[in-house]
């Protein structure tokens, strides 16, 4: 099961510790749901998703604060004997005595942010589902074209990379080369990252390892790129018929997630930065509406109209 540790949130979100003797170093957070406890401070314990981890925000933070002494005693008794990983108080709230003295025969870690609990929440759940959803890897190339992430596939050798530099060249930017890590993060979205040890370099047969960020600068890399669009690369077969009209998708699937698919032949001559080029332009003309082989349909067709009409 893939998790997070404490650590890395704490530093992620620049968090302050409130309890610096508890070691939060073996903690894991291994969902990326949150949990506000309203109806726990209230005494209700039912359906209680006590392994996520738990933001207190300013509404919960003044019921807290108007309660009796023996009620806070018998509330967070109770709240903080579950198996909790962590509380985060929002807007540099500071947790009465009581709570933090509970904490502590606990073992529960207290954290501490400045931001609003809308935002902490939102920043929080999207960087844990990023962190915490499916994952594969798979051989090929991811580059950021136009905006749009494409992910070129095919054998090995037959100039995935080279056309990744030729992209580069012409202003688009590298995400990872040879070894795609891809994240399922919901079920229209694929996130795909470097792995942290290949991040920034290519391999070119005959030359060896690039540093694309210290040979082009930084503008010319990114961390990490939805993928929108695949271009499987493959061997020019005389006996295969290609599609050269477009009017239907062809899919390929990754991690249940469908995601379109252009299979381009290779032979001497064909520029496969322009053919990148083009593909991820008139993908995200598609998304846009305008579909050029449609266009084209409508046009023959209307054409045969006239020429029926005619005679």
């Amino acid at each position: 099961m893939a998790s997070v540790k404490l650590t890395q949130i704490v530093e992620k979100m620049k968090l302050e510790n409130l309890t610096p003797d508890i070691d939060i170093s073996g903690i894991k957070i291994t969902q990326p749901d949150i949990n506000r406890p309203a109806l726990q401070v209230t005494g209700y314990f039912e359906h209680f998703e006590a392994t996520r981890l738990q933001v207190i925000g300013f509404v919960e933070y003044t019921y807290m604060e108007g309660l009796s002494v023996k009620k806070k005693r018998e509330v967070y008794e109770k709240l903080l004997s579950y198996p909790i990983p962590a509380f985060v108080f929002c807007r540099e709230l500071i947790p009465d005595s009581i709570f933090m003295e509970i904490a502590q025969a606990h073992n529960v870690p207290l954290l501490m942010t400045k931001k609003s609990t809308s935002e902490f929440m939102a920043e929080i759940i999207r960087w844990l589902k990023v962190r915490l959803a499916p994952c594969i890897t798979v051989h090929g190339v991811l580059v950021d074209v136009y905006g749009e992430g494409v992910l070129i596939t095919g054998e090995s050798g037959i100039g995935k990379s080279e056309a990744a530099l030729e992209l580069i060249k012409r202003g688009h930017r590298l995400v990872t080369d040879d070894v795609v890590e891809i994240r399922k993060v919901s079920d229209d979205t694929l996130i795909g990252t470097a792995p942290d040890v290949t991040k920034h370099f290519i391999e070119l047969r005959g030359i060896g390892i690039v540093d694309v960020k210290a040979l082009f600068g930084v503008s010319s890399v990114r961390d990490t790129q939805n993928i929108d669009l695949v271009i499987k690369l493959e061997d020019w077969n005389k006996d295969k018929e290609y599609d050269r009209l477009g009017l239907e998708e062809e899919y390929t699937e990754y991690l249940g997630n469908r995601v379109v698919c252009h299979s381009i032949p290779i032979r001497p001559g064909r520029n496969l930065a322009i053919i990148c080029e083009s593909a991820a332009v008139n993908h995200r003309q598609k998304k846009m509406g305008y579909n050029a082989a449609q266009e084209l349909y409508k046009r023959l067709q209307k054409s045969f109209a006239e020429k029926r009409e005619e005679d």
